[in-house]
């Protein structure tokens, strides 16, 4: 009786397999959405939105992606849903902010870590840079530090939300610096961060390059610096780095956009998107489009992700506990 019910057991677990991997063939066969943990027309909806534009390509997937908002607390609502009520089956994907997710994550709060997600694929890494209105009176990063230092909590930075690249490149910049700044989180992500800025609602702020660069282009902001090891010198070739301005402030906020779905998603339709999502990305109409739009392309398969999501998760444990 016993070996009757095992032979049932391992019958049907062959047969859920068997069809499984038959599903998995045909997948996907309609269109996948993209949840973007930030609001419409910030960098990381931008930039979702051109990278899956060729996904209905035959060579591709050969069905179209579109993007579904769920804006929130600096990315935790977006996340929160992704991993409590998203099915995992790769018809939703989401789009992962890396160090975002992760410290928000060590910091606690959420209902989600690493573990919850499998990466597919990075398209970009976008580095944090401190930002002002064009009537600033803050010429150089080194204006504005020295005027916090003297005016403690008087200089306000917008940002995407708590522990997000833009927080933690301020939290950074406090601790080596020794100056004060009221870093406020914004409802709507960079692109309101951006129209802070602006707007003059804060004095500065802390952005993506993105963002930054084509609020500049239109002649609406100053760029101080870039929280990275090496200037930008494909897009911010005049601007300085952090450290070039004599702030010891690594690459730690940079943010590495890409594609995830949900832990439990077939291993099959994990491979099929991680073969093709990289090549996606290298499109040429991807590419220039990226460019166009002053967007950093950093394209990385799904083991380099895996690779990064662990040093950032060591990196960023170690660096939160000393903030």
């Amino acid at each position: 009786m016993r070996n009757w019910i095992k032979g049932l057991t391992m019958g049907a677990a062959a047969a859920a397999a068997i069809a499984t991997a038959a599903w998995a063939a045909d997948f996907p066969d309609r269109p996948i959405g993209v949840a973007v943990s930030y609001g419409a027309g910030g960098a990381t909806d931008f930039q979702a939105r051109i990278v899956t534009m060729v996904a209905g390509n035959e060579e591709y997937f050969g069905q179209p992606m579109y993007i579904v908002n769920k804006p929130g607390a600096g990315g935790r609502v977006g996340w929160n849903w992704f991993a409590n009520e998203a099915d995992a089956d790769g018809y939703m994907m989401s789009a992962y902010n890396v160090p975002h997710f992760i410290a928000q994550s060590i910091k606690g709060g959420v209902s989600y870590s690493a573990d919850s997600f499998e990466p597919v694929a990075n398209w970009g890494a976008d580095p944090a840079v401190i930002v002002v209105g064009n009537d600033s009176e803050f010429n150089t990063i080194g204006d504005m530090v020295d005027f916090a230092k003297e005016n403690p909590g008087k200089v306000t930075l917008s940002g995407a939300g708590l522990f997000v690249g833009h927080h933690i490149a301020a939290l950074q910049l406090e601790k080596e610096t020794g100056a004060k700044f009221a870093y406020i989180p914004t409802k709507g992500g960079g692109a309101a961060a951006m129209k802070a800025v602006i707007a003059g609602d804060v004095m500065g702020g802390i952005n993506n390059l993105s963002d930054a660069f084509r609020a500049r282009e239109a002649g609406n902001v100053k760029i101080l610096a870039v929280a990275d090891l090496e200037r930008n010198q494909e897009f911010l070739p005049d601007v300085p780095t952090l450290m070039e301005a004599g702030y010891d402030v690594d690459d730690a906020s940079v943010n590495f956009r890409g594609l995830m779905v949900k832990k439990g998603t077939p291993q099959e339709v994990i491979d099929k998107l991680a073969a093709k999502a990289p090549e996606m990305f290298a499109n040429d109409r991807v590419t220039k489009r990226m460019k166009a739009g002053g967007s950093p392309v950093r394209i990385m398969s799904r083991e380099e992700v895996q690779a990064m999501w662990k040093k950032r998760q060591e990196s960023l444990k170690e660096l939160l506990a000393g903030l």
